[in-house]
C-alpha cells in the first residue's frame, strides 16, 4: 500500500492550493485519512482529518479555511486551502488507516508568500 500526495506549491497569501492524496495497492478498507503539517523548527500538528462516514476535524488555526474531503470511490483525500496564510508554510503530509496499519505519504511542500 502507498499514499501518493500532490499539490503542494508556491503562493501569494490570500491565495489557494489543493492537496491530494491516493491511496493504491491491495486495500480492503480504509479508516481516517488526514493531513499534518510540519514547518521548520516545529513539531508535526494534525491540521485535518476525516472519518470514513465523512466526520470532520480541523485545527483551530485552520478552521474556516481549509476543508477536508475523500472519495471513497477513488481512495482519495483532498484539502482544499484557502485564505493561505504564511503562517501556513510546512511540508503537508497525508497518512490513512488501511486495513489494520497507518500509512504516510511523502510530504508535499507548501510555501506562501507574504
Amino acid at each position: 500500500v502507498q499514499l501518493q500526495a500532490s499539490g503542494g506549491g508556491l503562493v501569494q497569501a490570500g491565495g489557494s492550493l489543493r492537496l491530494s492524496c491516493t491511496a493504491s495497492g491491495t486495500i480492503t478498507s480504509i479508516r481516517g485519512m488526514g493531513w499534518y503539517r510540519q514547518a521548520p523548527g516545529k513539531q508535526r500538528e494534525l491540521v485535518a482529518r476525516i472519518g470514513s462516514g465523512g466526520t470532520t476535524t480541523y485545527l483551530d488555526s485552520v478552521k474556516g479555511r481549509f476543508t477536508c474531503s475523500r472519495d471513497n470511490t477513488e481512495n482519495t483525500v483532498y484539502l482544499q486551502m484557502n485564505s493561505l496564510k504564511p503562517e501556513d508554510t510546512a511540508v503537508y503530509y497525508c497518512d490513512a488507516f488501511i486495513d489494520t496499519m497507518n500509512y504516510w505519504g511523502k510530504g508535499t511542500l507548501v510555501t506562501v508568500s507574504s
